[in-house]
């Protein structure tokens, strides 16, 4: 009996070995057969190249059926359009968006708040924070508070600080404040702090931040985002989706050429010397027609500069007095002042630009070593036109009628007191009040219609003229 009993043990086990042995290579296969999180980076401002390159990472994401994308962030802010094309893609995207402060030391200030807010999952890593989402002054618009409003009450805090003149300003705060109660009504986070992050710029550290339910979890890295995120349930594109993301792998989903070029050219520094190339090669092109590469290099890098601009915080005062600038710059390379309308346009181009990019994000101002340098450039340019048009009201006349007083010919055949001269190669009828012969070199004194008045080109002649 025992026997029995100790084969059929010994039969069980082996059966169960077998379907082990059976169910861990499927198990493995199941595993890299997984598709990997995609990890997305923005580290910087956000502007139109961040919102290009993360909706082709989103739609990356999505063609490869990956569980969950991830963005690892790390911004001062930026700008309102480029966040809230961000938003769109983030809340109608099929993947769960995991929005990650990462590394420490980081922080999601201003636009960086609210795609944090708009995320199915929000974590920061140690030492890092979020908040201060008040609106800055973008296009013109007033978006911060006064720095002589008083400090808010409790009775203020229902509605907008604002005076009279400031509704622009309690517009804009009011706008943002309902988008970020909306995301955050939406992702079930703290409604409450995120009305305090934009009216009073309020700001959270990590551990705060996790505290009062502004975010999900704290991770030290990735992987223990990934263990965290195992488990959670969220709504994606309308669907419940359940995470399955422990042990998941994760592939980086590098920026391409199209959003480093983007990135390059929406620097403020870079559209601006753009534009100037731009103006200086249709100058170029314009005083020497046919040149073509001038022109043509001119008329892409304007187009750059200009489409930079278009997507850019512009001042329109400052825009006006550029255009004003290089309006009387190419009017003194055309209709040449002597430098008056030339300098001109240099002072209205540098406080132009001085006043152009109308933001307080210091990663979008110009720097004003640029301003300097093409404006140096410009005042350059403006005094070698200047000169060149001085010399040119010195020199002889090469060309026309007047050229031809004090021109040498000769002689090719004379009767009386008339005859016919080659003068500059051509053949003319020319009078004389002298003596000349065939042959015989004479100087123009004088022109009457189509008819040259000449004398002899003698030294003796020329030495009683100077005698007169």
């Amino acid at each position: 009996m025992a026997n029995s009993r100790s084969r059929l043990l010994s039969l069980l086990a082996l059966v169960l070995s077998g379907l082990l042995a059976l169910w861990a290579p499927a198990a493995r296969q199941e595993q890299t057969e997984r598709a990997p999180a995609v990890l997305l980076e923005v580290d910087g401002i956000v502007g139109p190249a961040t919102a290009d390159y993360l909706k082709r990472g989103l739609d990356v994401a999505a063609e490869r059926g990956a569980p969950l994308a991830i963005i690892r962030i790390d911004t001062p802010g930026g700008l309102d359009t480029a966040m809230r094309l961000i938003i769109r893609d983030i809340l109608a995207s099929p993947v769960p968006v995991a929005t990650y402060v990462s590394p420490s030391g980081a922080r999601a200030a201003s636009a960086g708040t609210f795609i944090v807010y708009a995320s199915h999952l929000a974590a920061m890593a140690p030492g890092t924070n979020i908040g201060a989402a008040t609106p800055v002054q973008i296009g013109g618009v007033p978006g911060t508070p006064s720095g002589d409003n008083p400090p808010a009450t409790e009775k203020d805090k229902v509605r907008p600080q604002s005076k009279p003149g400031d509704a622009m300003e309690a517009k804009a705060v009011n706008d943002a404040v309902a988008y970020l109660r909306s995301l955050a009504e939406l992702r079930g986070r703290n409604a409450e702090w995120a009305e305090k992050a934009v009216r009073e710029a309020a700001s959270l550290s990590a551990r705060a931040a996790l505290a009062q339910g502004v975010i999900d979890f704290e991770a030290r890295t990735v992987d223990d985002l990934l263990g965290q995120a195992h488990g959670r349930v969220v709504t994606a594109a309308g669907k419940r989706i359940l995470l399955e993301t422990r042990g998941l792998s994760v592939e980086e989903f590098a920026p391409g050429w199209r959003t480093r070029l983007l990135e390059t050219i929406t620097n403020p520094n870079i559209a601006l010397i753009l534009m100037m190339i731009g103006v200086y090669g249709l100058i170029f092109e314009f005083m020497s027609p046919g040149a073509i590469a001038p022109g043509m290099i001119g008329a892409i890098c304007l187009l750059l500069g200009l489409y930079a601009f278009a997507v850019l915080p512009v001042n329109y005062a400052g825009a006006g007095l550029i255009l004003l600038g290089i309006g009387l710059m190419i009017a003194e390379a055309f209709t040449p002042s002597l430098g008056v309308l030339g300098i001109g346009g240099v002072i209205a181009f540098a406080l132009g630009a001085t006043i152009l990019i109308d933001t307080d994000i210091p990663a979008l101002q110009l720097d004003w070593r640029v301003i300097a340098g093409l404006a140096v450039v410009s005042l350059i340019f403006m005094l070698a036109t200047a000169r060149l048009a001085f010399r040119a009201r010195r020199r002889i006349v090469v060309s026309g009628r007047e050229q031809m007083i004090g021109a040498r010919g000769v002689i090719q055949d004379w009767r009386g007191v008339s005859g016919h001269v080659f003068v500059h190669g051509e053949r003319w009828k020319a009078a004389s009040n002298m003596p000349v012969r065939r042959g015989e070199p004479v100087r123009v004194i004088e022109i009457d219609g189509l008819l040259l008045h000449v004398e002899p080109d003698r030294p003796e002649r020329i030495n009683e003229r100077k005698t007169t």
